[in-house]
């Protein structure tokens, strides 16, 4: 049987209007047209599909089974079209994020990401960069934000933004240090709260101290900024606060205040990255776009 989608897509709009004229304007057919490929489908199953009345058109028994079978299979090409269609053109995206960039960034993105019909199939995964960089080389993510730059030409990336780094801590210690042209590398490293090895926020912070891992600083294994933040508000020690994630953590950490480093401040860049050898097709500078205009209201 050598049934084509194009007179099953026929096949319905005469199911749909129930009348041949009408039918053929639907899909901006003639109506010769339109009856002959009808024809063609009913020479093709064996059997009579529709009946022609004084009113229209009434589908046979063998019309309404096909009506079902039709239905069905064009909702299924729809999806496969969808499926395969590019980020920027409605279709899957499959995007990584670090946890140190996600929960301040996506709140933000997501509504423009949707209005933009890039966010139609969303898939997001938040993992630390090395994970991240790894599941981009196989394939299993489009497209990364990070804030490491790329060591090899299999990736290629797209700047976002600059974030900056504050030194927060609570309300009393930060008023302390206010006015004072406090340096980095001039902070007690025993005080210094800082995330878990392999978090690439806590050996940046570590780098501007000029300081290496497990040298005097105050280890808590802290898997993320928010539990350092509430830490630092409760006290316990300073920590490196992204600007990025300034407002949302200090509103969520009574007692924590943050100020600015003198200049040259401290900071990351953050990296949209995709596969060198995935084509951008204007969608990666779409997606690019978007969260820097989502970024943007956060580093003001």
């Amino acid at each position: 049987m050598n049934i084509t989608l194009r007179q099953l897509r026929y096949f319905l709009s005469l199911c749909d209007h129930a009348h041949f004229t009408r039918a053929a304007e639907a899909i901006n057919v003639t109506q010769p047209a339109l009856s002959m490929q009808i024809r063609a489908l009913e020479e093709e199953i064996g059997a009579k599909l529709v009946e022609r009345t004084s009113g229209g058109v009434v589908l046979t028994p063998q019309g309404r089974t096909l009506e079902e079978q039709a239905r069905r299979v064009l909702a299924s090409m729809a999806g496969l079209e969808l499926a395969v269609r590019k980020p920027g053109q409605g279709g899957r995206l499959m995007l990584g994020m670090i946890p140190t960039v996600a929960p301040y960034l996506l709140p933000a993105a997501l509504p423009l990401l949707r209005a933009r019909d890039i966010g139609r199939d969303l898939h997001l995964r938040e993992a630390q960069t090395e994970k991240l960089m790894e599941e981009l080389s196989t394939g299993q993510l489009d497209a990364i934000v990070v804030a490491t730059p790329p060591t090899d030409a299999s990736f290629q990336a797209v700047p976002l933004f600059t974030d900056r780094f504050l030194l927060a801590g609570s309300t009393t210690r930060i008023a302390e240090m206010q006015g004072q042209m406090i340096e980095p590398r001039a902070l007690d490293p025993g005080q210094l709260l800082l995330l878990d090895e392999g978090h690439c926020l806590g050996d940046q912070a570590l780098e501007v101290c000029g300081l290496g891992r497990g040298r005097g600083r105050l280890d808590l294994g802290a898997a993320s900024l928010a539990t350092l933040c509430r830490l630092a508000a409760q006290g316990m020690g300073l920590t490196f606060l992204p600007e990025i994630a300034r407002a949302q953590e200090l509103a969520a950490a009574p007692g924590l205040t943050a100020m600015r480093f003198p200049e040259p401040q401290p900071l990351r860049e953050v990296l949209l990255l995709r596969r060198a050898s995935t084509s951008g097709d204007g969608w990666i500078d779409d997606l690019a776009g978007i969260l820097r205009q989502a970024a943007e209201p956060l580093l003001t």
